[in-house]
């Protein structure tokens, strides 16, 4: 018989610690295979995922940008929702 997890042992798991740790900019930029410049437009333009700015630095959490990709995710070139 397994146990099902509760509430905060799901929450304290080491997969939710690396998607809700935050990455820079570089390392986002290589997980969405986009150069670190196109970030930064789409953070000037509103386009690309959440970002959070604690000081001076830029930071994304893995989570947002999985989620972000997803939104994009297609099945045809006809899609007239772009």
């Amino acid at each position: 018989m397994t146990k099902a997890l509760s509430n905060t042992e799901t929450q304290n798991s080491p997969a939710n610690d690396h998607l809700d740790g935050f990455i820079d900019e570089t390392m986002a930029a290589k997980l969405l295979c986009q150069s670190v410049r196109t970030l930064q437009k789409w953070r000037v333009t509103g386009f690309g995922p959440k970002f959070y700015k604690p000081g001076r630095s830029v930071r994304y959490r893995r989570r947002d940008l999985n989620e972000w990709a997803e939104t994009r995710c297609h099945s045809n070139t006809s899609y007239s929702g772009l």
